[in-house]
């Protein structure tokens, strides 16, 4: 059997998802990114190795423009797609489909992993969310400088009061705080600080990673997810990578992850076999040279569903 292809007791029926969205983050741009994810051949690299892929096309967004508080920026278009693509993920995973959500900037992750919440509390198992990314993501409507939606992803999954009018009708459930694992991050904001150490979210900093390297603590996190008979939520944004590896993004913050410890992490993660759902999130393709970006993104995805060079031994096999 080649090596880049997975054995067939392991291939995944993967639902492609577009969300296109870039009204949850400052910069214009990100809602080209699931065309761009496309054009780069996200559906044919996955099925070279394997694997079923259905492209079930994008998320329609609202196009009313009458809500713009400074607080919530564009919370009418953030909460039609967090519905949409809520109620498309859950659709997904009680399909036995793997949900792969093209983004977009992060404010899709609201919808995205409440779907999968929604799924995980009708099997009566605990969800875990990875989240790999330069920004901790767990700003509220009181405490963002900005407004941008992208940045308090993670807060309304959580519960943070401010964010109950995303969901709309749509079913939410929460996401345990501790649960959640930060990744990679390096950008703070000061009141998002102090809700974290509140709340409890377990965060392995670029400082933590440059100290013990990232297979260290990504082991933890995944025994941790396999002692709870758990599920994991993988949210990728770009902006973990360090720019000098994928530079398409309006949120830059050098000191991110290298090319090949994301393909590591990666890598890790499917050998885990615990992973149910993907977000690829805040490509921007105005700022991307030559597709350079979106190709590693797509690269990245492979290393997840089972890419590798040889097929390696656990240690324990080994002569």
């Amino acid at each position: 059997m080649n090596a880049d292809t997975v054995p067939n007791d392991t291939a995944k029926t993967i639902a492609l998802i577009g969300a296109p969205i870039g009204a949850g983050a400052g910069i214009r741009g990100c809602a080209m990114g699931p065309a761009a994810l496309r054009t780069v051949d996200i559906q044919a690299t996955l099925e070279e190795l394997g694997h079923t892929v259905f492209d079930q096309g994008d998320i329609a967004i609202s196009t009313l423009q009458s809500d713009n508080s400074p607080r919530t920026r564009n919370l009418i278009q953030v909460a039609s797609l967090a519905q949409g693509l809520s109620a498309a993920t859950f659709r997904a995973l009680e399909s036995n489909l793997f949900p792969v959500i093209l983004g977009g900037d992060h404010s899709l992750a609201m919808g995205s992993v409440n779907g999968v919440a929604r799924h995980c509390a009708k099997l009566s198992r605990e969800l875990f969310v990875l989240w790999l990314d330069a920004h901790a993501d767990f700003n509220t409507p009181a405490t963002s400088p900005s407004g941008n939606m992208h940045g308090m992803s993670l807060a309304m999954l959580s519960g943070e009061p401010g964010l109950e009018a995303v969901m709309g009708d749509e079913p939410r459930v929460q996401v345990k705080p501790e649960n959640i694992h930060l990744f990679g991050i390096r950008s703070v904001d000061r009141e998002e600080r102090k809700l974290l150490s509140a709340r409890g979210i377990h965060i392995a900093d670029m400082r933590h990673i440059n100290e013990f390297g990232v297979v260290s603590p990504l082991k933890q996190i995944l025994e941790t997810v396999r002692a709870a008979n758990g599920l994991l939520h993988v949210s990728l944004d770009i902006d973990f990578l360090d720019p000098a590896v994928a530079a398409a993004v309006g949120t830059t913050v050098p000191g991110g992850a290298t090319y090949r410890e994301a393909h590591l992490i990666m890598e890790m993660l499917h050998e885990s076999g615990l992973v149910c759902s993907l977000d690829i999130v805040e490509l921007n393709p105005i700022l991307d040279e030559r597709g350079k970006s979106a190709r590693v993104l797509v690269d990245l995805a492979a290393s997840l569903f089972g890419r590798k060079i040889i097929d390696h031994k656990p240690e324990n096999d080994r002569a």
